[in-house]
């Protein structure tokens, strides 16, 4: 049995990073060429992701009414496709961490976008061909949700290993940032691309998963990590224990979990852009769009003006700031206001997920990356996936308004238990 990770406190934290030494321009790392390769292959196949996903969604809610099921059954059987995915990310996330830590994460990659391609082009032939049955689609969710497993940890573990120490936070914040503006951005494109055809939008993200794939091809540099001795169970512990016993790590990633958890209306979209705002296929597309609006604003500004000093509290009050926004979305009866409060929800959004990300990065080491990143991804994937079920639950009761305004409601009392729970995370300052 190989030793239990350091002390998470004997380990330089976010708090207390030395200054490296060495050129940390940008100019610098544009001149990382691996680095853009994966970069450019990660945003391309998250926005395929976000693409597929938002897709499969329409598609099923839409077959849903379109076969006889009212407004209450349609929303259970949307949230019934997050279970979908959710159901192997649970199971493989942890194997799937090892496996990032244990071989090369390259091949991994490619493997899973191989994978996703597959579904995308499965997917868009049910459509293209009119097929109304719902449990292809739900077959081919679980294999989808089976790729993404994988491809999480391994993309999250490699970037990392491609830039000199001394560009690592700037990387990392230009990662984090390329990340969440694509989850933002793909489902914005996705809910455009659905009012043209649902087979079109298979299509794009299938194209999309092709680009990244190929665009892996280009990584020189090995990617497969130093191996840790130990057997997998072992190793999976490790990793269980270093994101346990790290409080930054640990509370910022369960408080994700649980605020978009309980705060997923845009889970609930094709209900409201349907049935509650009656504004059909088009105007999904631009509810969709809201929050990619407000995220990339935000995103802008984070690129050119780094947040530096309370990471912490800037973090719990912009998750603050996406429940409220998620209840006035809820109670709004007008378009314009719908669109307003999702636009303020991405952007705060964006906020919350840049700071997560860089902190768990930053104190994490790149031995036990790919686990701590499939831990976390298993936690984002159950605030996603999970969410998506839980407010189709919840709408089935409670009606989509009740529904939007029960998990904004309960995003705010998340962000106040969790700042009581975790001071070290409350008290984070510095990004570097």
């Amino acid at each position: 049995m190989t030793d239990l990770p350091p002390d998470p406190d004997s380990v330089p934290s976010a708090l207390e990073a030395p200054k490296q030494e060495g050129d940390t321009s940008m100019r610098a790392l544009l001149r990382q060429t691996d680095f853009l390769f994966f970069w450019t292959a990660r945003f391309v196949a998250t926005l395929a992701v976000q693409i597929q996903a938002v897709t499969i969604g329409w598609q099923v809610y839409t077959l849903a009414r379109e076969t006889g099921h009212d407004e209450g059954q349609g929303a259970f059987l949307l949230g019934m496709v997050g279970l979908a995915q959710f159901i192997p990310l649970f199971f493989l996330a942890l194997t799937a961490g090892e496996t990032a830590d244990r071989h090369d994460r390259k091949a991994i990659m490619t493997a899973a976008i191989g994978v996703d391609i597959l579904c995308a082009g499965g997917l868009g032939l049910l459509a293209w061909s009119g097929h109304t049955a719902l449990w292809p689609i739900f077959a081919i969710a679980v294999l989808f949700g089976a790729g993404r497993a994988f491809l999480s940890p391994a993309s999250s573990a490699m970037g990392p290993m491609l830039v000199p120490r001394p560009l690592l936070p700037r990387a990392i914040a230009w990662n984090s940032l390329s990340w969440q503006s694509a989850s933002i951005i793909g489902p914005a494109l996705g809910g455009l691309l659905c009012a043209i055809s649902p087979a079109t939008a298979f299509g794009a993200s299938a194209g999309l998963f092709l680009l990244g794939g190929l665009c892996l091809l280009g990584i020189r540099q090995s990617t497969k990590p130093v191996v840790q001795p130990g057997s997998r169970w072992t190793l999976i512990k490790e990793g269980l224990v270093y994101t346990w016993r790290n409080k930054i790590v640990f509370g910022s990633i369960s408080l994700d979990l649980f605020a978009v958890l309980l705060g997923g209306a845009t889970a609930l979209l094709p209900v409201f852009a349907r049935d509650v705002l009656h504004v059909g296929a088009e105007g999904f597309g631009v509810l969709r769009a809201a929050p990619a609006v407000g995220a990339t604003l935000v995103a802008v500004v984070l690129a050119s003006h780094q947040i530096r000093r309370r990471a912490g509290l800037l973090m719990f009050g912009a998750v603050a700031v996406f429940g409220a926004a998620t209840v006035v979305f809820g109670l709004s009866q007008w378009m314009w206001l719908s669109v307003a409060a999702l636009a303020v929800l991405g952007g705060a959004d964006m906020v919350s997920v840049y700071i997560r990300q860089t902190l768990v990065q930053l104190v994490t080491p790149d031995p036990m990356r790919g686990r701590v990143a499939a831990v976390s991804g298993l936690f984002i994937s159950a605030s996603n996936e999970l969410g998506e079920f839980e407010s189709g639950v919840a709408a089935r009761f409670l009606g989509p308004v009740g529904a939007a305004i029960f998990g904004g409601v309960g995003a705010l009392v998340v962000t106040g238990a969790w700042a009581r729970m975790f001071p070290e995370l409350r008290k984070a300052d510095r990004l570097e």
